[in-house]
């Protein structure tokens, strides 16, 4: 172990500085969305089994509402632009821009170069979660997703329903393409219904029991045309800490469209303004 300065507590004491300030992001307008939920008619459904995944299409202006019908489970979600998978979930970006958990209001964000809002969270039945008392939230963008390389590292085993590997079956099969060329498009995921954090003396990250139930749901506003992709994790409600074990449940998925004029006049948002030049 190394010294301890004498100056320790001093540096500690250093104020923390939000590192991406939120004002003067553009600010979803959520008495828009609101009325375009309001009459909003579904167009359709899809369930997604326990321990598999699925992929649906959302266009932009549509409402698209995961719920868990049966009783408590996670779902891991990815989404790409519909027309160019090079464009997808940035849950690195948005983490650093909304916090480790997601709630209304909040935006989940493409990669760069694009780096514009996919999607808006517009309703969320645990939204009265919060915090607890373990320091944990619900619907993180801190876990990556479970997958069969990590799981061989940890137990030496051969499984093929983490949700990585779920995903890519998904997405293998909307496209055509093979699961080789599918596999690089996966991402890191959007944890729905997950409630997670980190221990307070290693840091490390956890998961316990979601609180979800049957009939909770999140619902989110299509900012642009999307491919989505859901798992259905077979850790359930991640309560456990063993595949083998856990009750699993499905997710459903609704895609909703607002009444026509609704939306008049409403436009995707663009890219991000940078010129990409990079100083060159």
């Amino acid at each position: 172990m190394p010294e301890t300065p004498p100056d320790a507590a001093a540096r500690r004491a250093a104020p923390p500085v939000i590192c991406y300030p939120p004002d003067t992001l553009p600010a979803p307008d959520l008495a828009l969305y609101a009325r375009a939920r309001d009459g909003a008619a579904k167009t359709a459904e899809l369930l997604v089994p326990p321990r598999a995944a699925r992929c649906f299409r959302v266009a932009a202006g549509q409402v698209l509402r995961i719920s868990c019908p049966e009783g408590s489970q996670v779902g891991d979600l990815n989404l790409w632009a519909a027309d160019d998978l090079s464009e997808r979930f940035y849950s690195g970006k948005t983490r650093a821009l909304h916090g480790t958990h997601l709630g209304v209001g909040d935006r989940l964000w493409s990669c760069l170069p694009f780096l514009r809002p996919m999607a808006t969270i517009i309703a969320d039945s645990l939204g009265w979660y919060g915090v607890d008392a373990d320091g944990a939230g619900v619907h993180d963008v801190i876990g990556t997703r479970c997958d069969p390389y990590t799981g061989a590292l940890l137990t030496g085993g051969q499984y093929h329903h983490h949700c990585h590997s779920n995903l890519v079956r998904a997405l293998a099969a909307e496209t055509g393409l093979s699961p080789d060329a599918a596999e690089p498009h996966v991402h890191d995921v959007l944890n729905l219904f997950m409630c997670t954090g980190f221990t307070r003396d290693s840091q490390r990250y956890f998961t316990k029991a979601s609180p979800a139930r049957a009939g909770d749901h999140v619902e989110f506003f299509a900012e642009i045309d999307l491919l989505g992709a859901l798992s259905a994790c077979p850790w359930g409600d991640c309560g456990t800490n063993s595949p083998m074990t856990a009750t699993c449940h499905p997710l459903l998925v609704e895609i909703l469209a607002p009444a026509p004029g609704t939306l008049e006049g409403r436009r995707s948002p663009a890219p991000a303004p940078y010129d990409r030049s990079h100083g060159l």
